[in-house]
């Protein structure tokens, strides 16, 4: 808890084992906002500067996972698309997916990644799976310039729904966070977990209607979806691009899951902060 010295006017941060409520947590975040800042700029420069091709990698995967997709379910499998080429389908609801995942994947061994920085030096911790999402949201913002060159290379018309975008993918990015902060402090104490969160993750894309339409399954059993927070993000991602219905139910039982998700991630984390820097 921050407190003034009269001889000093530097204020002086005191750290001790009291218990900070979500007020007092989120104006400290918001006093290390400039850290937040600096450490996703820092992220999105190792990601990009140290590699071969640079930022044309964020161009080059999803392109690629779109034609093998389309390759296997769209020609092969014969898999729907509700109409729409199967190339566009398929990539809005990877470019939607591809955060999800970039974000988890990155969160979740984000801590260990820092472990001289978090054992030496003050600053809440929670900061360093939420700076992860920052090269996300760049992948996402390149992904969506080239949907829409797809959509104009098909003629397919944009929507007014676009302007909905930034909702879905806010709710994207609080489960993501949750998801990403209860990974990250998980994986500290058992470092063999980070080895899972690749597998979990293409599990649970399977199990989400991101290369197949809703369409393509059995009317009673669509309920089952709602039980996926990332359902209406995904399927709202792709309806904002693509012009199609929202699902007004999914998008309210999502937003219930979501915040649950991020508050227990919070929780989770908050309470395993405490042996960080003895055990990483």
């Amino acid at each position: 808890m921050p407190s003034s010295n009269r001889s000093n006017s530097r204020p002086i941060t005191i750290i001790d084992a009291e218990h900070q409520n979500s007020t007092g947590r989120a104006l400290e975040l918001w006093s290390y906002r400039e850290l937040i800042w600096v450490m996703i700029v820092r992220d999105i420069k190792v990601r990009y500067k140290q590699t071969v091709m640079g930022i044309a990698w964020a161009v080059i995967q999803p392109l690629t996972m779109m034609l093998i997709f389309t390759l296997i379910f769209g020609k092969l499998a014969k898999i729907p698309s509700d109409g729409f080429p199967y190339p566009i389908f398929v990539f809005s609801g990877m470019l939607a997916w591809n955060f999800f995942s970039t974000s988890v994947s990155s969160a979740g061994v984000s801590l260990v990644g820092s472990a001289n920085l978090i054992s030496k030096v003050y600053f809440p911790r929670i900061i360093v799976p939420i700076a992860s999402i920052g090269v996300s949201l760049v992948d996402f913002l390149i992904g969506s310039f080239i949907l829409l060159v797809l959509m104009l290379f098909y003629s397919q018309p944009l929507s007014w729904n676009l302007l909905y975008l930034p909702f879905f993918l806010t709710g994207l990015m609080v489960a993501s966070i949750g998801v990403g902060s209860w990974l990250a402090a998980i994986t500290v104490t058992y470092r063999d977990f980070r080895f899972v969160i690749p597998f979990m993750l293409q599990v649970w894309m399977y199990v989400t209607p991101v290369i197949y339409p809703i369409s393509s399954i059995p009317e009673m059993w669509r309920w089952v979806l709602y039980l996926n927070p990332m359902y209406a993000w995904i399927n709202g991602i792709r309806a904002c691009f693509l012009g199609q219905q929202f699902d007004v139910t999914g998008m309210m039982v999502s937003s219930v899951l979501s915040i649950l998700i991020f508050m227990l991630g919070i929780f989770y984390f908050d309470k395993a902060q405490r042996r960080f820097a003895d055990i990483i």
